[in-house]
């Protein structure tokens, strides 16, 4: 009987994003990996602690209230080009403002999974069209690393400068999905060190992309503060 009820929950945990409708023309293995990241996100579990932009945004590290974030926002996906080159996903407010479309840089990189979840996450964001849908900010030009070097997408290595992939909020979708990561990087209980080291790795690279130092400042400022 017990193993029973634990075949039965992992069952459960498997198909726990099972009803988010797909279109016909998305690929399985595009469908497989996104049920399969989805779930990922539905098991985590926190510390206790949070920063206060999180708990502003998500309420919680917390698989069940991230998973309700999630489908409180996104109820379709399709596939699309979403404009091509180095789309890797899309939501159109205009069409359906919750549904997102991906592409198939969705697999054809090699990002871990917690970077595709940022990706999904930071489409979400998109659907709140009583925000706004939160659009993106113009990059500056020049936009430059600490380097002096062009910024590049971490995704596809495309140039940055003078296109709309940047915000100028914490709030946006760019600014809420580096929230996001940088708090299960600091405080997720069940995560591996990799998970927790990749998520900060990637967000420390999408915090870059806030183009107003003042907003940059609060967010590396609200990383050093944790709250209950």
């Amino acid at each position: 009987m017990k193993m029973l009820m634990m075949a039965l929950v992992a069952f459960l945990s498997i198909n726990s994003y099972a009803a988010l409708n797909f279109d016909s023309d998305v690929p399985a293995d595009i469908q497989t990996q996104m049920r399969a990241d989805l779930d990922f996100m539905n098991q985590i579990t926190g510390t206790g602690q949070q920063t206060p932009f999180h708990k502003q945004i998500f309420t919680a590290i917390d698989g069940k209230v991230y998973q309700t974030f999630f489908e409180t926002r996104i109820k379709a996906v399709g596939l699309d080009s979403c404009g091509g080159g180095a789309a890797v996903a899309c939501v159109q407010p205009f069409v359906d403002a919750n549904k997102m479309w991906l592409t198939q840089n969705f697999i054809k990189f090699s990002h871990p999974q917690v970077a595709r979840l940022m990706v999904v996450y930071h489409e979400s964001r998109h659907s709140e069209s009583d925000k706004g849908n939160w659009m993106h900010a113009n990059c500056p030009r020049p936009f430059l690393d600490a380097k002096g070097q062009d910024m590049k997408s971490i995704w596809t290595g495309a140039k940055l400068e003078g296109q709309p992939a940047c915000d100028i909020t914490q709030f946006g979708s760019y600014g809420s999905s580096t929230i996001l990561l940088k708090n299960i990087g600091m405080y997720c209980s069940n995560c591996s060190d990799k998970v927790k080291m990749d998520a900060d790795l990637y967000a420390m690279d999408q915090i870059n992309r806030i183009s107003r130092p003042a907003v940059k400042q609060a967010m590396l400022d609200d990383f050093a503060n944790p709250s209950k």
